[in-house]
């Protein structure tokens, strides 16, 4: 069995390579037929009946928008229910057929159990579920000192998911319905500081993938995987309550745009109007997979070739309850935060 491996081995990688390069034209008129076929086999969501987690802002908020312009019934789940009544009256505007906002904590089992319950007894039926509920991160493992924020990170990105989906799986079986999920390309491109969030990802991923095969034809499954696109943590918004920062304070300055969030929205649902089983933006991240999957090396030597030109730092260490110190901060930020308050308090994040 060694010596069998060990020719697998040497055989293998090269061969589906060859392979690959023969069937790529093939595989392109596939695909390019299948498209053509999603354009006359979109879902009518006229009066279906779409639960969206996460709606209180971001991705969420723009999900909820583009399924109210299809003339959805909207189910919109966020902790922040202030914040939802604002958004459901603009998706009333944009020609949802009738808005329901349930504040829920998507990481606990029993209040997942209840908004779709509440779902059900009001509206009889579930046909999408859009897992939206995403918490990022961008700070470096060692710099973390409360390790109570790992758990936290996990919880909000894969039980967050988990947990609704268990819930509605009986009754998205009935409607033969479909379930949404906001992953990250970080699932499987290695970026650093982003190795928390990259790994709940990649459990996500995992995760809806064998189900996938579980469920057969019953549930239709998009999982939907994006790289850098101009959210509410790029805009400053992903902080604790008391005022602690998720991010550098130089990243969070930076002022993103928000078509990418809205383009990135509208693949979404268009996505799962045809019942693709994935959308990606930018779908150029794919070809790194290659290098992934046959020759790492190359893409671990390409990462460290780019992100090693200057290996000074430039942010603070804002966020992470570690002090600020002036040979690894350019300039101390202004911040009425001091000693304890820079350290985290995952029980106090706010979820978008």
């Amino acid at each position: 069995m060694d010596v069998l491996n060990s020719l697998m081995n040497f055989v293998v990688p090269p061969a589906s390579l060859v392979m690959l390069a023969m069937a790529w034209p093939t595989l392109s008129f596939i695909n390019a037929c299948e498209w053509v076929y999603g354009l006359f086999s979109y879902e009518n969501m006229e009066d279906k009946v779409v639960i969206i987690t996460g709606a209180s802002s971001g991705l969420g908020e723009q999900i909820a928008y583009e399924y109210a312009k299809r003339g959805a019934i909207l189910v919109l789940v966020a902790r922040r229910d202030t914040r939802l009544r604002g958004i459901s009256e603009n998706a009333r505007q944009m020609g949802a057929k009738h808005v329901m906002i349930v504040a829920a904590d998507v990481v606990k089992e029993d209040e997942c159990r209840r908004f779709i319950n509440e779902t059900m007894t009001f509206y009889g039926r579930v046909d999408h579920l859009v897992n939206a509920t995403s918490l990022g991160h961008t700070f470096y493992f060692e710099e973390a000192n409360d390790t109570s924020v790992f758990p936290h990170l996990m919880d909000i990105n894969f039980w967050g998911n988990v947990y609704p989906t268990y819930v509605a799986l009986p009754y998205l079986r009935q409607t033969r319905g479909r379930i949404i999920v906001n992953a990250s390309v970080e699932n499987w491109f290695p970026l650093p500081r982003m190795s928390l969030y990259s790994a709940a990802k990649s459990a996500l991923v995992n995760f809806y993938e064998t189900l996938r095969l579980e469920v057969k034809e019953d549930v239709g499954i998009t999982i939907a995987t994006h790289g850098w696109i101009g959210t509410d943590v790029t805009r400053g918004k992903l902080m604790v309550d008391n005022g602690a920062d998720m991010q550098w304070r130089e990243e969070r300055e930076v002022q993103s745009s928000s078509e990418a969030v809205d383009d990135f929205a509208k693949l979404i649902v268009a996505g799962a109007c045809r019942g693709d089983p994935y959308v990606k933006h930018p779908s150029w991240y794919d070809a790194f997979l290659l290098y992934k999957a046959f020759a790492p090396k190359v893409l671990g030597w390409t990462f460290r070739l780019l992100l090693g030109a200057d290996s000074s730092r430039k942010t603070s260490l804002v966020g992470v309850g570690r002090p600020l110190l002036e040979s690894a901060s350019p300039k101390k930020p202004s911040s009425p935060m001091t000693g304890s308050r820079l350290a985290y308090a995952p029980q106090q994040m706010k979820v978008e």
